[in-house]
């Protein structure tokens, strides 16, 4: 329960700490205007002063690092709008304001409006990341919705110009400052989204005061930027000046310079990154070529051996190979049988009774007999299982078809001459026939049927 309610006895360090807890949450945050007054800055770089007027005054800080970032000077009689916390010096029992932001009290209504609309906007999703849309990586054609008299203007032309002359630029002129001024930036921006001719929209307008800038600060302005199909671009004042506009932009540039800057390459790294991709791309038609090349070559060694010719000398080879296998055979077994024959010879030789002689001998014409007939035998079925290949070989042979009485036409490189489009009238082929080849000319072509 409350010390006032209860009537408790307080200490002076008590009574200053309730006091504090008190004004800080029935004040949490502040807006005064008013005159300065006592104005010092000691050496520790903070900022203490009083805000008056006709009746009263209020004692504040300003601590460092705000203090030194103020965009104007503070001096004596400056009227001004603070905003901070009420809060109490507990050591002294003084009340005063500790400051967040410090400014003329020129701007402080606009500064009010602007912060009021800027949390509304935030708090719909408008400033999202998520929600903005990527800028092409090559910009063709660029509308900039700005004053045409402007030096903001001139500037981003000038930097178009000299960094990729290749862009399609369309200024689409408006006011940038006074009454009105929102309503046809916004109806530009929609007129040219709805044309479809531009990859991208820029907002584009030079420095100045809050009061100049604050057409780009529309509740209706920021959101046709939201709703645009096309990616816009804000490029509003100079580099600490903050519009609404920059907030809810698919891109923030801090100038319009700038802003041309990031919307274009320079010309001669586009040159390059060409030069790059132009090796690259002779390269590959080399790798390319030598790939076909090597898949040529391939086809043709296929094509080759399934020629007639080289089938049927594939067909010789094997049965020269054959009857080799066979002659080789036949030499090893008759060696062995002479030798057979010798040892029978030995042993006859050294056998003495006449009998076993004649047994021996009688033996002997047997054993002689046995091989001839096994190599008539074997020589029999070697003869028939030869006249077989070679009945196949006549199959498929077209030495087969010549012997019929046809020929087979070649050119020079020895291809097959199949149909009248593979010759020309004056062209010399070559016939081959059963006995040889015969050389003709190629006098005239008509077509069968």
């Amino acid at each position: 329960m409350n010390a006032a309610v209860t009537g408790e006895i307080l200490s002076p360090s008590q009574l200053n700490t309730l006091a504090r807890s008190l004004l800080e949450d029935a004040f949490p945050v502040v807006f005064v205007e008013g005159e300065l007054g006592n104005v010092s800055r000691p050496a520790s770089g903070h900022l203490y002063f009083t805000l008056k007027d006709a009746r009263a005054q209020v004692r504040c800080a300003l601590f460092k690092p705000k203090s030194q970032w103020l965009p104007f000077q503070p001096r004596e009689g400056l009227k001004v709008l603070a905003r901070g916390r009420l809060t109490l010096y507990e050591a002294r029992g003084d009340y005063q304001l500790i400051l967040d932001t410090l400014e003329e009290a020129g701007e402080g209504a606009l500064r009010r409006a602007y912060e009021e609309l800027k949390a509304k906007l935030e708090a719909e999703g408008l400033f999202d990341p998520a929600r903005k849309r990527p800028l092409p990586a090559y910009v063709r054609r660029l509308g900039i919705i700005t004053s045409p008299s402007g030096a903001a203007v001139r500037d981003v032309l000038s930097v178009l110009a000299r960094r990729f002359p290749l862009l399609e630029v369309e200024v689409l002129p408006v006011p940038v400052q006074g009454e009105g001024a929102a309503a046809q930036i916004a109806d530009a921006l929609r007129r040219a989204a709805a044309a479809g001719r531009h990859d991208v929209l820029l907002l584009a307008r030079g420095g100045g005061s809050m009061e100049d800038l604050w057409a780009f600060n529309d509740e209706a302005l920021s959101r046709a930027i939201a709703a645009s199909p096309v990616p816009v671009v804000s490029a509003i004042g100079h580099e600490t000046d903050f519009s609404l506009s920059d907030f809810v932009a698919d891109l923030r540039a801090p100038t319009p310079s700038a802003a041309a800057e990031l919307l274009v390459p320079e010309r001669a790294d586009l040159a390059l990154r060409i030069d790059g991709l132009r090796r690259r791309l002779a390269t590959l038609h080399v790798n390319r070529l030598r790939q076909h090349a090597q898949r040529a070559d391939r086809a043709m060694l296929r094509l080759n051996a399934l020629r007639p010719q080289a089938r049927l000398d594939a067909c010789r080879t094997r049965r020269d190979e054959a009857l080799r296998r066979l002659q080789a055979a036949w030499q090893q077994r008759m060696q062995r049988h002479a030798a057979t024959l010798r040892h029978a010879n030995a042993v006859l030789n050294a056998m003495r009774p006449q009998r076993r002689l004649q047994s021996l001998h009688q033996r002997l014409g047997l054993l002689r007999l046995r091989p001839q007939a096994a190599m008539a035998r074997r020589l029999q079925r070697d003869a028939l299982h030869l006249r077989g290949l070679a009945r196949s070989l006549d199959a498929v042979s077209p030495l087969a078809t010549i012997a019929r009485g046809y020929a087979i036409l070649q050119d020079d490189s020895g291809r097959v001459v199949r149909s009248i489009d593979d010759a020309n009238v004056g062209e010399h082929l070559e016939a081959r026939l059963q006995d040889g080849t015969l050389a003709v000319r190629i006098e005239g072509t008509q077509r069968s049927g």
